[in-house]
């Protein structure tokens, strides 16, 4: 009877120690750099859209296919907290609950005059850095470098700028435990060309590039839709592609097989 007793307590002991675990949100986390007409190297798009110090209005984050407009409209998500100024030059946070799965989206709108600032982030967060923790409905969610999924949506900088011009410190990760941590984690960039610019940064990390782009496009919050849709299904490389493929398709009104090969997954 002891020996059954023992064994109950033990039980009920690894079973409770394991809540935590098996409770573990999982997380997104996305930092856009703000359209921004006068300090990017961009077209210049309507000056409404294209002011990267008023997020309300901005082409990548207030307007129809921003970030917050957009997702806020999905119907698998529910916006759950607001924040300005959570940080330096971070004009707005916005954190989404996933309705049927345990799945987070952080947002970051950066004001588009510090697109360095903005890289140097998606930098570190790729390379494990910067982790931090987010208090939200009474649990603690891991962002920053602890994010299982990070995206960056904006400008390629890259296009314009030098690392060393942007004062960027891109990680190079040459510890092997931290690449096997960063290798179970994923990252994507939504801007033009980012692929040329961005993979080699990732392969430095070990992390594993969830989407990149081929040429010039146009990083709205469709595409992100999609491929958080399909990260949270787990789907493949090649289905994720696809759904991201057909929502910019979509929106675009170009073919699916345009809209293809714009995308690559490694």
């Amino acid at each position: 009877m002891l020996k059954k007793i023992i064994y109950l307590l033990l039980c009920s002991f690894l079973f409770t120690n394991s809540l935590p675990l098996l409770a573990k949100s999982r997380v997104v986390h996305v930092v856009v750099a703000l359209c921004d007409n006068k300090y990017q190297g961009i077209v210049p798009v309507p000056e409404k859209i294209g002011n990267g110090q008023d997020p309300v209005n901005n082409l990548y984050w207030g307007a129809a296919y921003g970030v917050k407009t957009f997702i806020k409209k999905q119907p698998n998500w529910q916006l759950v907290n607001s924040s300005a100024n959570p940080q330096k030059n971070i004009l707005e946070r916005i954190v989404f609950k996933h309705k049927t799965d345990d799945v987070y989206l952080v947002a970051d709108a950066y004001d588009g005059q510090y697109i360095g600032q903005t890289i140097d982030d998606f930098y570190q967060y790729i390379g494990g850095a910067k982790k931090a923790n987010l208090d939200i409905q009474q649990k603690s969610i891991d962002t920053g470098g602890g994010a299982d999924l990070v995206v960056y949506i904006g400008h390629n900088g890259l296009m314009d700028f030098s690392i060393a011009q942007l004062n960027l410190n891109p990680p190079d990760i040459r510890d092997e435990k931290t690449r096997a941590l960063n290798a179970q984690r994923q990252a994507a960039v939504f801007a033009c060309k980012s692929k040329p610019y961005f993979l080699p940064k990732f392969e430095q990390t070990g992390i594993k590039p969830a989407m990149m782009t081929t040429n010039f496009m146009a990083p709205e919050a469709y595409i992100l839709n999609a491929l958080v849709d399909s990260w949270i299904k787990r789907q493949s490389p090649e289905q994720t592609r696809e759904a991201v493929a057909q929502a910019y398709a979509k929106y675009q009104k170009i073919s699916i097989k345009s809209a293809k090969g714009l995308f690559a997954t490694q």
